[in-house]
């Protein structure tokens, strides 16, 4: 069986699985396994940080054989960001999290592929309306920043309101049962990121690759404490997703306190910046249940359209 879709088709790719632009942790080697192996990688681009954007993306560029691309927070980047991306001639770029239209003429007049994420019908529309060529449907149940919107329900509605824009299903995505369901909801592929987080090419601690696969979906809670504790101004709507810590247990329910108390901001600086996980969030998603072990991102990609062809095949046997 093979998995073609409009939006293989559109990016000439193998399989209907594109990576999630993960900051800090999708960079230029894991988009370019990712590319090498069939899917679409796209590098974590952030905010846009200058030197490790343009390291990231000369790695990418230089050794992917397929199409990739790379992805930024709306909010945070500028069009002079995105035209330094444009230099290096990604086959996409994807914006998430604030309105895509600022950046849109900028992109599709390079040729490129506008891809926009959204979490709810409202940004759906506004995505449609920019002229993405890609929307991505992203459920709570994404790790990080994100939603409420079940991925379930929310990945049709956007199919029909959007149509024939392809969508890609987002959110609690771990294996090819994931990328079937995605599918058979109307969608034209499915981007995976926390099961790319626990691959070797990712930029993760060990420690935290071994959090992930110990970690257990039901144990992920949305939340804004840890993005107080840092100080990173991300808007109040979009909460992320992780697992728990000391730290979040403490301050749960407390946001207010904790945005006044430069005390406690301050243990949780130092504590991040000695890796330890009673502090850093380490962002995972309802999927972690699916997570085992680590592996190589080309052999997850293959995992992931194997597992979907055979889905699909027991599904119209059934």
């Amino acid at each position: 069986m093979s998995l073609t879709t409009a939006f293989t088709r559109a990016l000439a790719l193998r399989h209907p699985i594109a990576l999630a632009p993960m900051g800090g942790s999708a960079g230029g080697a894991l988009a370019a396994a990712v590319s090498n192996s069939g899917g679409l990688g796209l590098v974590g681009g952030g905010r846009g940080e200058r030197e490790w954007l343009e390291r990231e993306l000369a790695w990418v560029s230089e050794r992917a054989e397929g199409s990739w691309g790379v992805g930024f927070l709306t909010w945070a980047v500028d069009t002079e960001t995105v035209a330094r991306a444009l230099e290096y001639e990604p086959d996409a770029l994807m914006f998430s999290f604030g309105d895509p239209t600022p950046f849109a003429g900028q992109v599709r007049g390079a040729d490129v592929a506008l891809i926009v994420q959204v979490t709810d019908l409202e940004e759906a529309r506004r995505a449609r309306d920019a002229g993405a060529d890609v929307i991505v449907a992203q459920g709570g149940e994404a790790g990080g920043h994100g939603g409420t919107r079940a991925t379930l329900p929310f990945v049709p509605a956007v199919a029909d309101l959007v149509s024939p824009t392809p969508v890609l299903a987002a959110g609690g995505i771990s294996d090819g049962r994931g990328v079937a369901a995605a599918l058979a909801l109307g969608a034209a592929g499915a981007l995976v990121g926390t099961r790319f987080q626990a691959s070797l090419e990712a930029l993760v601690p060990a420690h935290v690759a071994k959090a992930l696969v110990d970690g257990r979906g039901g144990d992920t809670e949305r939340s804004r404490v840890l993005d107080i504790a840092r100080g990173a101004p991300w808007p109040r709507r979009y909460t992320a997703r992780t697992l728990p810590n000391a730290f979040l247990d403490r301050w749960r329910g407390r946001e207010d306190e904790l945005s006044n108390d430069t005390a406690a901001q301050q243990t949780y600086r130092d504590a991040a910046a000695r890796g330890d996980l009673d502090a850093v969030p380490v962002w995972a998603g309802e999927g972690l249940d699916l997570i085992t072990s680590v592996e190589s991102a080309g052999d997850i990609v293959a995992a992931l359209a194997a597992g979907a062809e055979r889905a699909l095949a027991a599904a119209g046997n059934s």
